[in-house]
């Protein structure tokens, strides 16, 4: 069941524990947080209830893509009928989707660290699309944003550290509302997009030493 897997520990080789690729790139934060939430309370809505089941229905949706490809019984108990009912479009179109499309997984939900960047991460789906090495990013949201391709960017490395070929980057974004189309979004060249992630690291560590330094200025 999707909701009982463990939240992934990353280490290096020497057993130290390294920071999550969506971990540093959350220090971005996210501007359109606040405004949506401010929607949802001026449409009578608890915005945290909202969020929890836009939650549920993405774990759902990825859990049940992770099944098609590996060819696994779903188990969906603990789940409200509503979220089950909302997940239904989204499969029919990735069903769809598969359909005309020949996948050969290599890799799927794979957790891997990187020595040489110091992070972790757990690509969706590494493999043959078409006959083309690929990497697949499975996300359910109302469109396609920017962080999503830094952390993309981010899981190519850690393939191509790992000796995976990566020739072609996609999300397969399922729409979450009634009427939004699954979509196929090619990433194209992703070099800005992986210094964007660099950066995201480099200000995430600063601010981790300045948080120790003040802390043993306390102690002094």
């Amino acid at each position: 069941m999707p909701n009982d897997q463990p939240h992934t520990i990353y280490r290096d080789k020497d057993g130290v524990r390294l920071v999550s690729v969506t971990t540093y790139i959350h220090i971005l934060g996210s501007g359109g947080i606040v405004h949506w939430a401010w929607q949802q309370g001026v449409a009578g809505l608890d915005y945290r209830k909202v969020r929890d089941m836009y939650g549920d229905i993405g774990t759902v949706s990825h859990y049940l893509a992770f099944c098609k490809l590996t060819g696994t019984e779903p188990d969906l108990s603990g789940y409200e009928e509503s979220i089950l009912l909302a997940t239904e479009r989204p499969m029919v179109k990735f069903d769809e989707w598969l359909s005309g499309k020949k996948l050969e997984p290599v890799l799927l939900e794979e957790p891997m660290v990187s020595e040489k960047y110091r992070f972790g991460g757990t690509p969706d789906y590494y493999g043959l699309v078409d006959g083309v090495k690929t990497l697949l990013d499975f996300k359910t949201s109302n469109a396609v944003h920017q962080d999503y391709l830094y952390q993309v960017a981010a899981y190519g490395k850690l393939l191509e550290e790992h000796g995976h070929q990566v020739d072609d980057y996609r999300i397969i974004r399922f729409g979450r509302d009634e009427g939004d189309e699954l979509e196929d979004y090619p990433c194209g060249d992703l070099t800005k997009h992986w210094d964007v992630f660099l950066s995201c690291q480099r200000i995430y560590n600063l601010q981790k030493e300045i948080r120790q330094d003040g802390k043993k200025r306390l102690v002094e």
